[in-house]
């Protein structure tokens, strides 16, 4: 999984779907939006998962790299 992928987690007994947003050593931060104001107040429509939690609903489009993008780096 990498960033931009939609994926589903639960999260105080809910199932919730959204965005991966960052990628760290064992975990994701996701983007997610929910109807519950108080998760909503609790987590600011942000959260960070377990990588063994998250499962892949759609993956992000692969971006192409050209000799310019390998060159600037």
């Amino acid at each position: 999984m990498k960033t931009g992928d939609q994926v589903s987690f639960k999260l105080e007994g809910q199932t919730f779907e959204g965005f991966i947003d960052k990628e760290y050593q064992n975990s994701f931060m996701i983007t997610f939006k929910s109807d519950d104001a108080e998760i909503v107040d609790k987590y600011h429509d942000r959260v960070i998962i377990n990588k063994k939690q998250v499962k892949l609903i759609k993956a992000a489009p692969e971006t192409e790299t050209t000799e310019d993008d390998e060159q600037a780096d």
